[in-house]
């Protein structure tokens, strides 16, 4: 009797969700600290960009994408606003605030020493290893097989933190591969993540809420386009705004116009998409693998489009600000186009991947701009900053209407079934209302 009631003690501890459930308001909450995280690369690359500060951020990216992709299958396993789970999340979200503060110094400390404080990148890896541990802890206390789960769970970020931190021990070089060194190890520990990740059907990971999967991407997604214009609009510095003046103000509108395009692009019909092929797809390792490819993977390129569009802005504002000659003809960096170039070009691509896996579909039009923005991005340093904005504004703004087109079967039947479940959804809720409130 006694060991009964500790089982349903220790059940209690971590509860289930269920096929229907949603994402809860504490993970959108904890979604707001990533995104954060995510958009600090931006603001460290924006002071002193570099291809090699650019690889590092890169990497930086993937590495806290791949803790939140694991927080987010945690939270489609075990209910994140019950029991002991909010007491995780707050170390999660604590570890990830701290991390966030050591990235700059994480990378910089290996061309100059930290004036106080613990050394950046110990720090970082041990923020790296909380989080990830506290997530494969979770995942350990609902398995029924805890050593083959500890040992695909918990050996590659181990692994990964001890590589991080192996490029401390390593010999300062006045070679040129000595700087590239460090970055071959982040990379090699992002190489082990996302290799892990791969296994995820075959060590048993399922996706329990098709709904609750699909929306926990498609929150993040919308989170990380809000604060990117946030981000825009604090300026270069986080003292002081952008002056108001013409060039300013079109290339503002001309930016979150842009970031408006790329948001209707994923949700006015992909994503409503990509979730119902979730849902019809009743074999449980084919939706393992399908959300794993589909959301884990390929949601990444977007996520990195955003933040490579909102950094090369940010460079684009800064000249435009502070112009020598006359702003609407100012120049940046050609880099600065590159980036900014290319973050469009890799969401897009992003979009197009999305639809190949989840609806085999290859839409024409769209394949070819995007190509057509890749093959032009060597030359796109040679445009003025405010004509390239506008171009890319009015690239975006063409697929949007594209898409809109009324000839489009197969757009009107994916957002007449997501209506009719909104709407069916709806007069369930309504009719527990009416019955127990």
């Amino acid at each position: 009797m006694l060991g009964s009631m500790n089982a349903e003690r220790g059940r209690g501890r971590v509860l289930p969700t269920a096929p229907g459930s949603r994402v809860t308001r504490v993970e959108l909450f904890y979604d707001l600290v990533f995104v954060f995280a995510f958009l600090n690369v931006t603001n460290v690359l924006s002071e002193t960009l570099s291809g090699r500060s650019l690889l590092a951020g890169l990497l930086l990216l993937l590495l806290l994408w791949w803790c939140w992709v694991s927080f987010a299958a945690l939270g489609n396993v075990v209910r994140t606003d019950q029991g002991v789970m909010p007491l995780v999340g707050s170390v999660t979200v604590a570890a990830l605030f701290v991390l966030t503060l050591s990235t700059p110094s994480a990378f910089a400390e290996e061309q100059a020493q930290q004036q106080s404080g613990p050394p950046g990148l110990v720090l970082f890896a041990c923020c790296y290893l909380i989080i990830r541990a506290a997530q494969v802890l979770v995942f350990l206390a609902r398995s029924s097989r805890r050593g083959r789960t500890a040992l695909r769970l918990g050996l590659p970020p181990l692994t990964s933190v001890a590589l991080i931190l192996a490029t401390k021990a390593l010999p300062e070089s006045p070679q040129p591969w000595g700087r590239w060194l460090p970055l071959a190890l982040w990379l090699a520990a992002v190489c082990i993540e996302y290799t892990s990740g791969g296994l995820a059907p075959s060590a048993g990971l399922t996706v329990v809420s098709a709904a609750h999967w699909a929306e926990r991407y498609a929150l993040i997604l919308l989170i990380a386009l809000g604060e990117s214009i946030i981000s825009l609009g604090l300026g270069p510095k986080l003292s002081a705004g952008l002056p108001a003046t013409w060039p300013v103000i079109v290339a503002s509108v001309l930016g979150v116009t842009i970031i408006a395009s790329l948001w209707w692009l994923y949700f006015d019909t992909l994503a409503p998409a990509l979730e119902q092929r979730l849902h019809r797809t009743r074999d449980v390792r084919a939706r393992a693998a399908l959300a794993r490819d589909a959301y884990a993977y390929l949601h990444l390129p977007l996520i990195t489009g955003i933040i490579l569009f909102a950094l090369g802005l940010k460079r684009y504002l800064t000249v435009i600000s502070h112009p020598h000659g006359d702003p609407w003809w100012e120049h940046a960096a050609e880099l600065d186009s590159r980036v900014l170039f290319a973050g469009v070009v890799i969401y897009m691509l992003g979009l197009l991947a999305l639809g190949v896996r989840a609806t085999q579909r290859i839409p024409a039009v769209a394949t070819c701009v995007v190509l057509v923005l890749a093959v032009g991005l060597p030359w796109a340093g040679r445009l003025p900053v405010v004509a390239a904005l506008a171009i890319l504004a009015a690239v975006s703004v063409f697929l949007v209407l594209f898409g809109l087109r009324a000839g489009d079967p197969w757009r009107r039947q994916v957002r007449r079934t997501a209506l009719d479940e909104q709407v069916a959804a709806e007069r369930e809720q309504s009719e527990w209302r009416r019955r127990h409130l």
